[in-house]
């Protein structure tokens, strides 16, 4: 069974920060694009960042919502990605999915493997 597990989420007060994770024990990262995706109540899922399969050659897009305040990164030795958020505010309240899916594979829509989320809530 495929699985994610994203950590990381909580409470914070706007402006703060918080970094997520998300690690498998069965899917190797480094081969995939990997992204995080977030769902607001009464929203659908969208994605905040993304980053490519490979290494030194992989590249980044960021919603226009958290560019310049968030930062996905991949750590291909301990098979974790991370979405550090920095300057947080009140709209970025969702839960916040991890999301693996097959090189070239668009980014929109419900495709690949997903983890189970994690709540991000932050008061203004």
């Amino acid at each position: 069974q495929v699985q994610l597990v994203e950590s990381g989420g909580g409470l914070v007060q706007a402006g703060g920060s918080l970094r997520l994770s998300c690690t498998s024990a069965n899917i190797i990262f480094s081969l995939n694009d990997m992204g995080w995706y977030r769902q607001a109540p009464g929203k659908q899922r969208e994605l905040v960042a993304r980053i490519t399969r490979g290494a030194e050659d992989a590249t980044v897009d960021y919603s226009g919502a958290v560019k310049g305040r968030f930062t996905i990164s991949r750590d291909n030795a301990k098979n974790t990605i991370a979405l550090q958020m920095d300057s947080l505010r009140a709209e970025d309240t969702a839960v916040y999915y991890c999301n693996s899916r097959r090189p070239g594979v668009p980014p929109e829509g419900d495709f690949g493997d997903w983890g189970r989320g994690t709540q991000v809530t932050v008061q203004s």
